[in-house]
């Protein structure tokens, strides 16, 4: 039975073009990438690479399982991971799809997500796409808002390469 989730009106971002000297990308907003685009690579990734900083500013980056929801990522990792320690001393942290050829890149702030009634929604979608039984996981949950992301498509480099800003 598919799980009935409050879905929330998410405000579309606004693209351009990345700021990437030397790279010969255009200047006009012709062949940016759609969000939708973005999303569907952000939904369909299997694993998901996140960057968080140590204490010492030192990057930290490991693979993940998650959720892209509602224009935001979920994911939950261990309360005493490096990443969870890491994101308890400062917050903002990177994501990535799991196909560097059609690269989502988003970059923003996660927050602990406290929802009980959410943990169920989350294990039963988490469980749904990854086999993965989470009515006993105690860990933590976050939620990752976006800042700003970078959509790159390998094969229409030049022309494609887009950012979006949230507001």
């Amino acid at each position: 039975m598919p799980v009935k989730r409050a879905s929330r009106k998410v405000r579309e971002p606004k693209a351009s073009r990345p700021h990437m000297p030397g790279y010969g990308i255009p200047k006009g907003k012709e062949g940016l990438l759609s969000w939708s685009w973005a999303e569907q690579r952000l939904e369909k990734s299997h694993n998901y690479w996140i960057s968080t900083a140590r204490p010492d500013g030192t990057p930290h980056t490991m693979v993940v399982w998650g959720l892209w929801l509602d224009g935001r990522f979920y994911f939950s990792t261990g309360q005493k991971s490096r990443k969870a320690r890491n994101l308890a001393a400062n917050p903002r942290c990177v994501i990535c799809s799991d196909r560097a050829e059609q690269a989502v890149i988003v970059e923003g702030v996660a927050e602990l997500v406290n929802d009980h009634a959410f943990r169920k929604q989350f294990g039963d979608l988490y469980q749904k796409k990854y086999d993965w039984d989470m009515k006993d996981f105690a860990e933590p949950i976050y939620v990752v808002r976006p800042r700003v992301a970078f959509g790159l498509f390998e094969r229409k480099f030049m022309g494609s390469a887009t950012r979006w800003t949230f507001e």
